[in-house]
């Protein structure tokens, strides 16, 4: 037989398979959902109390000393802080420390839910654990480390707190058996937090203010010393500060005589150096004797001490205009009256008049600007060596100034400093007499109503979606480990091939057997599911032939307890019952059950035919069901298996085609003995039985294998002992049941 390919897994192949493992499920859903209706009704009651607590916002440090410090990274680290600060309250409330103070303060110890309680589990770990040493006997709590533990695990076990997302709340819930009990813990561990922060706070202000007051004499000490060294400083360097003023920045107003002769010395350059300069332009001028120029010269402003040249510029400025004036009048008369105009001569004088004037005044200038111009730049060169002796002087002066500036700024930033830390231990003492916390209570812990646990819809559920997965689960698994036939498709799939039928369950509870007629079901209770499957039986064995419809027909199994000798004795009755001359041979010469399932006496059988003890052994006509012969099988003999492909059996094979219509040859299973496989190449047909839930998929595929090998010798598969409710019957015969619903037929004939 060649090897058949994988089958792809479908939905309905697993559909299939939970149906064919129902009782896996059922099962399991079953066993999951009693026990968590027991564990419902038996486990003790448990109360939740909830309490919310609201976490204010605080500066870091209790004594604002982080206010003496750059906080302009502060505004983007808000959002974090106050997370850390959220998530660090909720660790400390889950801390040992609070735990083991509401342990002690409500005596919780002496609770039921803190009395040590057997675990399997425990015990066992305990085996394999290493021990420590002992608590000693009368210990105190913090001196017994496996007490404690116990407690603080049992205290946290019970405890849950959760920061509340979005804000500054954080919510405190603890279950215990005891309603009041469970508030009581909310509330004491509160309490026991705002203690606890309110003692970090103070001793952590405490601690500050012993070590601020250690500080601040050696400060006190410096900044004395900086304001000595500002004063000498202040001294040797000539500047003096003028107290009370102070600058744009802040700072005291200083004077120094030196800076202020410098300042003095550099206008007293300036001017002297435009003086000289405008007394050059003017002695320039007058040296060139150009009138004009000196007319135009004196608009400007002259140092004190040229008041004589001040007033001849002004005269040669009043000459000019007069002499403009002159000619003016000379050319408009000259165009008027012509030449000969005797007014012309006269006018002609008087611009000669002027201009001798001018030229006399420009004369005195002359000698004037030339003393002034020597004068003004002896007076700038003073100017200027003043100006250089005081720079000196003022730089001299800088670098002192420089490190006054920066002892100054010490000195002030030191005494500042000083001050505001004086400040704040006076602050922290007021502190130190204030018992304040960030903590505030917003629900209390109150007594529950109702218990919290167990939640039976929500367990119940569980268990029984729970149970549904596990039991999938286990039914998949108990189905791909299952090697044995289970349905019809198993066969099919096994051989790629189609079984002749499938025989259902006997129900012998509801057949109408006798104890002496216990295989004949066909004949008792004809209407029976199992009496119509053998009929379609016969009926796929008669047309397994086309040619010919096989005669000898050998049933086996591959192992024993497969129902083989119930189908051959019913197969038989039903050929019988067609009018044919039918023969059953228990051809299993070694623990042949044909004679108790057809109530027949025991006596000489086949064996003895076989041995040659005798010509012909008898043969039974079964009275209830006419064409019915049935040959036992007899004594066992030492060697069946030499009988039964000896030249006897063929003979009498032989002989027994020629006197019936059918034979069938009830055989033993094929895989303990050899003898159905002698008997196999015989015969014309060969049906091999498997049953339900019993048979192993090797085995059958063995047994096939040997009934087939070697020739074309025709085996046909038969599933014996399937329930009629199975899905695969169903879908095989179209109905359920024990008792079939035959075609046309009322429903209620059979009732």
């Amino acid at each position: 037989m060649d090897s058949l390919p994988n089958k792809e897994l479908t939905i309905h192949d697993i559909f299939q398979i939970f149906r064919k493992r129902r009782n896996v499920v059922l099962g399991t859903v079953l066993f999951f959902t009693i026990l968590m209706a027991i564990y419902c009704i038996t486990c003790t009651r448990r109360y939740l109390a909830k309490g919310v607590i609201q976490v204010q916002k605080e500066s870091a440090d209790a004594m604002g000393l982080d206010s003496l410090m750059s906080s302009a990274s502060a505004g983007a680290s808000d959002a974090l802080s106050g997370n850390i600060e959220l998530q660090t309250t909720a660790n400390i409330l889950q801390s040992d420390t609070l735990a083991l103070n509401t342990i002690q303060a409500l005596h919780l110890e002496g609770t039921p839910d803190f009395k040590p309680h057997f675990s399997p589990v425990g015990w066992l770990l305990g085996l394999i654990t290493p021990h420590g040493v002992p608590d000693p006997q009368h210990a105190s709590l913090e001196d017994s480390p496996r007490r404690r533990t116990f407690l603080v695990t049992t205290f946290q076990g019970n405890l849950k707190v959760q920061p509340v997302s979005g804000t500054r709340l954080i919510e405190i819930d603890y279950t215990s058996s005891d309603p009041k009990l469970a508030a009581a813990v909310v509330n004491t561990l509160t309490r026991s937090l705002s203690d606890y922060t309110f003692q970090t706070r103070y001793d952590a202000t405490n601690q500050a203010s012993k070590w601020l007051s250690e500080q601040l004499e050696g400060l006190r000490k410096d900044s004395e010393d900086l304001q000595t060294k500002v004063v000498n400083l202040e001294q040797q360097s000539g500047i003096y500060t003028i107290g009370g003023s102070m600058d744009v920045q802040g700072h005291s107003l200083a004077y120094s005589g030196i800076l202020d002769q410098l300042q003095q010395a550099t206008l007293s350059v300036t001017e002297t150096e435009q003086n000289r300069i405008l007394k050059g332009a003017i002695a320039h001028a007058a040296e060139a004797g150009n009138a004009e120029l000196l007319s135009s010269l004196s608009g400007n402003t002259f140092a004190p001490g040229t008041q004589i040249a001040n007033g001849s510029m002004a005269v040669i400025q009043q000459l000019r205009q007069q002499e403009a004036t002159e000619n003016a009048t000379l050319h408009e008369m000259e165009a008027k009256f012509g030449p000969a105009y005797p007014r012309l001569a006269e006018i002609r004088e008087n611009i000669a008049g002027v201009e001798h004037s001018i030229q006399e005044e420009v004369d005195r200038v002359r000698a004037r600007a030339k003393s002034d111009y020597d004068v003004a730049n002896q007076t700038a060169e003073a100017a200027r060596k003043h100006y250089q002796d005081i720079k000196r002087q003022a730089d001299a002066l800088n670098n002192k100034a420089i490190e006054f500036a920066i002892v100054r700024q010490e000195a002030e930033e030191s005494s500042g400093l000083y001050e505001d830390l004086l400040k704040r231990l006076k602050e922290a003492g007021v502190l130190e007499g204030l018992r304040s916390s960030n903590i505030t209570v917003v629900d209390p812990g109150r007594v529950p109503a109702k218990p919290s646990k167990p939640k039976v819809l929500l367990y119940m559920a569980a268990a029984l979606i729970g149970s549904f997965v596990l039991g999938s689960v286990g039914a998949l698994f108990v189905d791909a480990l299952d090697n044995k036939v289970n349905g019809i498709t198993d066969l099919e799939e096994s051989f790629g091939e189609s079984v002749l039928g499938a025989l259902p369950v006997i129900d012998r509870s509801k057949s109408k057997l006798g104890s002496d007629q216990q295989g004949l079901i066909t004949i008792v209770d004809s209407k029976s599911t199992y009496s119509e499957a053998l009929r379609a039986i016969r009926t796929s064995i008669l047309l397994s032939q086309s040619d010919h419809p096989p005669k000898m027909i050998l049933i086996t199994s591959s192992i024993a307890g497969e129902g083989k000798s119930t189908c051959s004795t019913n197969l038989a009755a039903v050929m019988a019952q067609g009018g044919r001359k039918t023969l059953i041979v228990d051809t299993d010469l070694r623990k042949g059950l044909l004679r108790e399932r057809l109530g027949l006496p025991p006596g000489p059988g086949l064996s003895n035919m076989l041995a040659g003890q005798m010509a012909d052994a008898p043969v039974h006509q079964i009275p209830s069901v006419p064409n019915l012969y049935a040959l036992i099988g007899g004594p066992t003999p030492p060697n069946p298996s030499d009988l039964l492909a000896s030249e006897k059996m063929r003979q009498l094979l032989a002989r027994w085609r020629e006197e019936y219509d059918f034979v069938i040859l009830d055989s033993a299973p094929v895989l303990p003995v050899t003898d159905s496989v002698a008997l196999n190449g015989l015969t014309d047909a060969t049906i091999l039985l498997a049953r339900s839930n019993m048979t192993e998929k090797a085995q059958v595929r063995r047994s096939y294998q040997l009934l087939t090998h070697g020739g074309k010798h025709f085996v046909g598969l038969v599933l014996n002992g399937l329930s009629a409710r199975d899905s695969s019957y169903y879908g095989y015969y179209g109905y359920y049941g024990y008792r079939s619903n035959v075609y046309g037929e009322d429903k209620d004939a059979n009732s």
